[in-house]
């Protein structure tokens, strides 16, 4: 098994890279469609993975990795798990403005809100971006893709005069914390 780094490989001219971590795969196969049809601009290459670290094989053909969606359904704790175990597979430098995480089921009123105030507090201590998304349309794909899209050409550097890590500084989650380390309501 072999973790990625993100800056082990040079930048292709007009391409991006996104790798979509999904541990029950719901959600992947019809974003990275929806992705992919959306971007008329750049070579955009969507990989998909249940988890991290991915299998060494074929490593040295492997694109570099401009933005890695951990993909979270709320009504799903092996979902939350499978991406806290995947955290620790990947290199420091992907929190730098190349790590964001996409959640579903938000508006579930059987999810637990533990999961939702976990989630939150993972992401504002990680300081990426956490994106909210109806997994269920047609439409709500296309927005999420949407917005996958607007952070991946950042964090590919395809937008002049922005960088990942200023992005990610403007949509980070944060989350109020007392003294005591609680969330606050």
């Amino acid at each position: 098994m072999s973790s990625i780094k993100p800056f082990s490989k040079l930048p292709q001219l007009n391409t991006a890279n996104v790798l979509l971590v999904e541990n029950e795969g719901k959600l992947q196969n019809d974003l990275a469609d929806a992705i992919v049809q959306q971007e008329n601009n750049v070579n955009v290459t969507v990989r998909l993975a249940r988890g991290l670290p991915l299998p060494a094989e074929n490593e040295e053909n492997r694109p570099r990795i401009d933005l890695v969606v951990f993909i979270v359904h709320l009504s799903s704790e092996l979902s939350l798990v499978s991406t806290e175990n995947s955290l620790k597979q990947l290199d420091t430098g992907y929190f730098l403005g190349k790590v964001c995480f996409l959640v579903t089921g938000a508006r579930c009123g059987l999810v637990p809100d533990e999961r939702l105030v976990s989630l939150r507090k993972l992401a504002g201590s990680l300081h990426c971006p956490l994106l909210f998304a109806e997994d269920q349309t047609r439409e709500g794909v296309s927005t999420a893709a949407q917005r996958v899209l607007k952070i991946l050409r950042v964090s590919a550097g395809l937008v002049p005069m922005v960088t990942g890590l200023y992005l990610s500084s403007l949509t980070r989650c944060t989350v109020p914390l007392d003294s005591d380390g609680s969330v606050q309501d």
